[in-house]
C-alpha cells in the first residue's frame, strides 16, 4: 500500500475517532484526546500531501461509499500542494487549540459538540482536494461547510453577535453551494459524466457559451468562499465571532479551497478559456486586494482586521491566478506558470503567518477578554513571547522583506511586469493597473500591522484587563512556535519548496518543470532573467539592525551618562489617553481614501430643557461601514423583506386557496416542461 492511501485512510480513522471521543468522552479527557487526533489528522493529511508532491501519484474509487454514483478520489500535485498546507496548519493549530480550549471548559470550543465536529472539519479540509467527481467534491465540501458552521456557532450562548454571523455564513456558503450544484450540474449533462476525468474530456466538446456559464457559475462559489469582494460580506463576521482556533484554520485554510476549486475548474477541468475569464478574475482580485485592506485599515476589532487581511491575501491570489490563465491564453506558457506559481506560493505563505496571526491574536482574548485595539496596548511587556510571534507574522503580512510574504509578492510582481511582452491592448491596460493595486496594498499593509502592533502591543494599557494580561499557557505557545518555524523557513530557504512547486504547477498542464529553481539559497527564475536570495537578504538586513543598534550603544557606553527628567511643558506625565488609539491612527488614511470609505458620522446635541441655548449633553457618532454591504446587500436585505411581508397576504388560510396554488403551479410546470422538451 503507497503512502497516499494509507495516509489518508489513516486520517479518516482518526477523524472518526476524534469525533466519537468528542461526543463520549468527560471534559477533562475530551479536550486533549480530541486535540491531539485532530493534529494527527492533520499530519495525516500532510503526508499525503507531501508523498503526491514527491511524485506520487494516486486513484481510487469506492462503489459502495456513495449512493448511486461512488466516491472517486484522485490525488496529483496540486491536490497534494493543498493537502500539504491545510494538513500542516491544522497539526500547529490542534496544539494551540488544546491550551485554549481548557480555560472555557466544557462550553464553546470545549463543548461536546464543537469537540466532536472539530476532527471531522479537519479531515474534509484534507479531502475536498483529493476528490474527482462531482458527487464526491459537493458532498465533502459540504460536509466542510457545516462543520465549519457548527463550530462558528461554538460561543453562541455567550454573545447575540456570534447568531448573526452564524446566519450570515449559513446564507452565503449555501448560495455558494447553489451556484456550485448548478454549474457542476450543467457541466457533467454537456460532458456525459460526472467524474473529473469525463468532465476533462467532455469540456473542449461544449459551446462557448455553455462553458462561460459553467465558469461564471463555480467562479461565483469559489470566489465566495475565498472571501474575494463583493461576496466577501459572510468573512468579518464568522471570523472574529468563531473561537480563535477555528478562525485560525477557517482563513489558513478553508479559504484556500476556494482558490484550488477555480485552479481545478478553469485551468484543469475547462483547459483555459477565452480573456474576459481571467479579466473578470483579476479585476475581483484587485477590488479584493485594496478594499480588503483598506477596511482591515478602519477597523479597531483586531479580529476583524485580521479577517480583512485575508480578503486582501485571496485578492492578490487571484490576481496571479487570473494572470496565468490570460498569459496562458495568448500563448505564453512559461510565464503562466511563473503566475499560478506565484499565487500557489502566496497561497502557503498566507497560510503560515494568518495562522499565526489569529493564534496571538486568540491569546491576546484569552488572557484579556478584549479584542477592541482602543483598549488594548501594553501586551509586549506583559506577553512578550505572544508580542513576538505576533510581529513576527506581520512582517510576512506586509510583504517586506525578510517576511515570508516578500518573496511570492516578487514572483506575482515579475510575472505581471514580464508579462508586458505579451501583446494586445487589455495586458496592457490591466497588467500595470494590477501592478499598481498590489503595491498600494502592500503600502496599506504595512500602515495596518503598524497600528495593530503598536497600538495593541507597545502603546499604555487603556483597560485593566489589559494592563493585568499573562502570558499564554505553554501549549499555546508550542502551536504557535510551530507556525513560526514554519514561517522563518518559507522567508529564509523558499527554494526548498521550488520542485513540490513544479509538480503542482505541472498537474494543470502548464509547463511547471524549471519554473523556480535554486535550491534552498537562491531562487532563480530559467524563464526570465530573475534572481534572489532570501537568505543574504535576511543576512544582510539583520546585520544592519545590529549595527544600528550596537554602535549607538557601544559610543554612549564611552560617555557619562546623566539622568534628569524631560521637561513637559508643566503638563505632567503622559497618560494612556493622550496616546494614539487604532481610531486616530486610522483617521489620516480615512481622509485620503474617503470617496471610497464613505465614512458616517452623526452630531446629536441636547439642550437643557429650560434654555435652548445651553447644552446638557453632545453625542457624536462616527463609523466607517462596508460600502459593498452597504449598498449591494442591504438593499436586497430589505427588498426580501418587503416581499414576506406582501407574501403573507397570499396565506389567507382557505384550503380551496392553497389547493387552488397547486394546481396552478402544476400546470406551469407541465407547460414549461411541454415547450423545453
Amino acid at each position: 500500500m503507497s503512502t497516499i492511501p494509507a495516509a489518508l485512510a489513516t486520517a479518516a480513522g482518526l477523524g472518526g475517532a476524534g469525533a466519537a471521543a468528542g461526543l463520549v468522552l468527560p471534559y477533562r479527557g475530551r479536550v486533549p484526546v480530541v486535540g491531539v487526533l485532530t493534529g494527527a489528522v492533520g499530519a495525516a493529511g500532510a503526508a499525503a500531501g507531501v508523498a503526491a508532491l514527491g511524485g506520487s501519484r494516486w486513484s481510487d474509487a469506492f462503489p459502495a461509499l456513495v449512493p448511486l454514483a461512488g466516491a472517486h478520489m484522485v490525488v496529483d500535485g496540486l491536490a497534494g500542494w493543498f493537502m500539504a498546507v491545510a494538513g500542516a496548519v491544522v497539526a500547529a493549530v490542534a496544539v494551540y487549540g488544546i491550551g485554549y480550549a481548557a480555560r472555557h471548559g466544557a462550553h464553546g470550543l470545549g463543548s461536546r459538540t464543537a469537540q466532536a465536529v472539530l476532527p471531522l472539519f479537519a479531515l474534509s479540509l484534507v479531502l475536498v482536494p483529493a476528490a474527482a467527481s462531482v458527487s464526491t467534491f459537493l458532498l465533502l465540501w459540504e460536509l466542510m461547510a457545516l462543520g465549519s458552521l457548527a463550530l462558528v456557532l461554538a460561543e453562541h450562548r455567550e454573545r447575540g453577535s456570534v447568531r448573526q454571523a452564524g446566519v450570515w455564513y449559513a446564507v452565503m456558503t449555501h448560495l455558494g453551494l447553489m451556484l456550485l450544484l448548478a454549474g457542476f450540474a450543467l457541466f457533467a449533462a454537456q460532458a456525459g459524466g460526472e467524474t473529473f476525468a469525463a468532465l476533462r474530456a467532455g469540456a473542449h466538446h461544449m459551446s462557448p457559451t455553455v462553458r462561460g456559464l459553467v465558469f461564471v457559475l463555480v467562479a461565483l462559489a469559489f470566489a465566495s468562499k475565498a472571501g474575494a469582494a463583493p461576496l466577501h460580506a459572510w468573512l468579518p463576521r464568522a471570523h472574529p465571532e468563531a473561537p480563535s482556533p477555528v478562525s485560525a484554520l477557517m482563513s489558513a485554510a478553508m479559504v484556500n479551497l476556494g482558490v484550488y476549486g477555480l485552479v481545478r475548474t478553469g485551468l484543469d477541468l475547462l483547459g483555459g478559456g477565452p480573456a474576459w475569464w481571467w479579466l473578470g478574475l483579476l479585476a475581483v482580485g484587485g477590488v479584493s486586494a485594496v478594499y480588503g485592506i483598506l477596511q482591515a485599515a478602519m477597523a479597531s476589532d483586531l479580529k476583524r482586521l485580521l479577517a480583512y487581511s485575508t480578503s486582501e491575501n485571496m485578492g492578490l491570489v487571484l490576481i496571479g491566478l487570473g494572470a496565468s490563465g490570460l498569459f496562458a491564453h495568448y500563448g505564453d506558457r512559461p510565464l503562466a506558470a511563473l503566475a499560478l506559481a506565484a499565487a500557489l506560493l502566496h497561497v502557503v505563505n498566507h497560510s503560515a503567518f494568518k495562522a499565526l496571526l489569529f493564534c496571538a491574536a486568540g491569546s491576546v482574548l484569552r488572557s484579556t477578554g478584549l479584542r477592541d485595539l482602543d483598549r488594548l496596548g501594553g501586551l509586549r511587556a506583559r506577553m512578550p513571547a505572544t508580542a513576538g510571534f505576533f510581529a513576527l507574522a506581520a512582517l510576512g503580512a506586509v510583504a517586506l522583506p525578510p517576511g515570508n510574504g516578500f518573496i511570492s509578492e516578487w514572483l506575482l510582481l515579475q510575472s505581471l511586469i514580464h508579462g508586458l511582452k505579451v501583446p494586445g491592448v487589455a495586458v496592457a491596460v490591466v497588467l500595470p493597473l494590477s501592478v499598481a493595486l498590489i503595491a498600494l496594498s502592500a503600502g496599506i499593509a504595512a500602515a495596518v500591522f503598524v497600528k495593530a502592533l503598536g497600538v495593541g502591543f507597545f502603546a499604555r494599557p487603556r483597560d485593566r484587563r489589559a494592563a493585568s494580561a499573562r502570558e499564554a499557557p505553554p501549549l499555546m505557545l508550542a502551536g504557535m512556535g510551530l507556525l513560526a518555524v514554519g514561517i522563518v523557513a518559507l522567508a529564509v530557504v523558499p527554494g526548498l519548496l521550488g520542485a513540490s512547486l513544479d509538480r503542482a504547477v505541472g498537474a494543470v498542464g502548464l509547463p511547471g518543470s524549471g519554473t523556480l529553481t535554486g535550491g534552498g539559497l537562491k531562487v532563480r527564475l530559467t524563464d526570465i532573467s530573475a534572481s534572489l536570495s532570501p537568505l543574504w537578504v535576511v543576512a544582510a538586513l539583520t546585520a544592519a539592525i545590529l549595527l544600528a543598534v550596537g554602535l549607538p550603544r557601544l559610543y554612549r557606553r564611552r560617555r557619562r551618562r546623566a539622568n534628569a527628567r524631560l521637561w513637559d511643558c508643566g503638563g505632567g506625565a503622559p497618560t494612556p489617553r493622550m496616546a494614539y488609539t487604532a481610531t486616530s491612527f486610522a483617521e489620516p488614511l480615512q481622509r485620503v481614501f474617503d470617496d471610497v470609505l464613505a465614512p458616517e458620522q452623526d452630531v446629536d446635541v441636547t439642550p437643557v430643557r429650560e434654555s435652548a441655548y445651553l447644552v446638557e449633553r453632545v453625542r457624536f457618532q462616527h463609523r466607517v461601514p462596508d460600502r459593498i454591504e452597504h449598498r449591494l446587500y442591504e438593499p436586497v436585505l430589505r427588498g426580501l423583506a418587503r416581499t414576506g411581508q406582501a407574501a403573507r397576504r397570499l396565506a389567507g388560510g382557505s384550503v380551496r386557496l392553497y389547493l387552488g396554488y397547486g394546481f396552478a403551479g402544476l400546470v406551469v410546470l407541465l407547460l414549461a416542461l411541454a415547450v423545453g422538451w
